[in-house]
């Protein structure tokens, strides 16, 4: 187990600058999360870790080793992609221990390594089957032993379930948290599923355009972004924005966007608001609560059935807002609905710098 330490990172591909004076600190034992969009910078950011991409300045600690310049077996990392990349005419057993073969490993220590990684991910009625007589999720199990078996330091996962079905992904998320639990190993999981990222991460690094705009749990993330792009990024539904301007007299903060009229006094601003600011509101779904004590009313456009609980879409003086109803309470379009929304927790945002207030 070591830490991550990265100072002043630059990565150019092509001549773009991807990556741009990025710092982080990844603890040890952490079980860290990249979160961003396609081309955000997150998998060049794991594979500059990995040394599968020199970098332009900076520098790469691994333990309190520099590992900048290092090869990438010398890094004593064990890397998960993608794609399984496992050798189809070798056994389970045989990918699983490719790599320390060739490495000179002694036959006794491979097996023992093999054997260990097989009981981990329940893979021992497996060793002797190829590939192609596997599922998807028992593929990815081993292409995971194949990166334990190096009994690493840290362990970097490159969105290794996004090729899997939902059943699946759901599985073998389980199977990664116990695995982090149980190993105490430090992870570091590159994906662009927030599901993912909020079910496995100790802390999340949300990024975009090659810079990290929070870092946090995922709780504090979800509950208190800190700009309108990690606001948006995270949730689904995701978070209802109007676009307005405060209104402060009288001891009482109110928000107004046209026909709106919201009372955001509960809100704990950052800064102390000021009369007439530009402000855009965040409301996440849940935030929305439907029942006949709402002093707001809406008029329901669409109802989403989820199971165990409902997606209602209010419309409110021009504004489509979407709720979350916990409970099958039968909504129809067009019904007229009362509602209230906790004003303690939104989020609100300046409307020229995006930042929350």
């Amino acid at each position: 187990m070591s830490n991550v330490s990265i100072r002043n990172l630059c990565v150019s591909l092509g001549g773009n600058r991807i990556i741009d004076k990025l710092d982080l600190e990844v603890a040890e034992s952490e079980f860290l999360v990249l979160l961003g969009p396609s081309g955000c910078g997150k998998s060049t950011l794991l594979h500059s870790i990995a040394g599968l991409i020199d970098v332009a300045d900076g520098s790469i600690a691994i333990g309190g080793a520099d590992m900048t310049w290092a090869d990438p077996a010398d890094r004593r990392i064990g890397m998960v992609f993608q794609s399984y990349a496992l050798y189809p005419t070798m056994s389970v057993e045989g990918n699983m221990s490719f790599g320390l073969r060739i490495g000179g490993t002694p036959k006794a220590e491979i097996q023992r390594r093999v054997q260990r990684a097989a009981e981990i991910l329940h893979l021992e009625s497996l060793l002797r089957r190829k590939p192609a007589q596997l599922s998807g999720g028992q593929r990815q199990r081993v292409a995971i032993g194949r990166a334990l078996v190096r009994e690493a330091d840290v362990l970097l996962f490159d969105e290794p379930l996004s090729n899997l079905d939902a059943k699946l992904r759901a599985e073998l998320r389980r199977e990664l948290k116990l695995l982090h639990k149980n190993l105490r190993s430090t992870m570091i999981y590159v994906t662009h599923d927030q599901v993912e990222a909020m079910t496995l991460a100790t802390r999340i690094v949300v990024m975009q355009g090659g810079k990290i705009q929070q870092i946090g749990t995922p709780e504090s993330v979800y509950a208190k972004p800190d700009n309108l792009f990690v606001a948006g990024f995270l949730g689904a539904p995701g978070m209802n924005f109007l676009n307005g301007a405060l209104a402060c007299e009288a001891g009482r903060t109110g928000f107004s966007a046209g026909q709106v009229d919201l009372d955001v006094s509960a809100y704990a601003f950052n800064t102390a608001p000021s009369d007439g600011m530009a402000v855009v509101v965040g409301i996440r779904p849940e935030q929305i609560q439907i029942g006949d004590h709402g002093k707001l009313t809406g008029v329901v456009s669409l109802v989403e059935p989820m199971g165990n609980h409902e997606i209602v879409w209010i419309d409110y003086c021009g504004h489509s807002l979407a709720a979350i109803v916990q409970e099958m309470r039968g909504f129809k379009a067009d019904d007229s609905v009362r509602f209230s929304v906790d004003a303690a927790k939104i989020s609100i945002f300046g409307q020229a710098d995006e930042m929350r207030l």
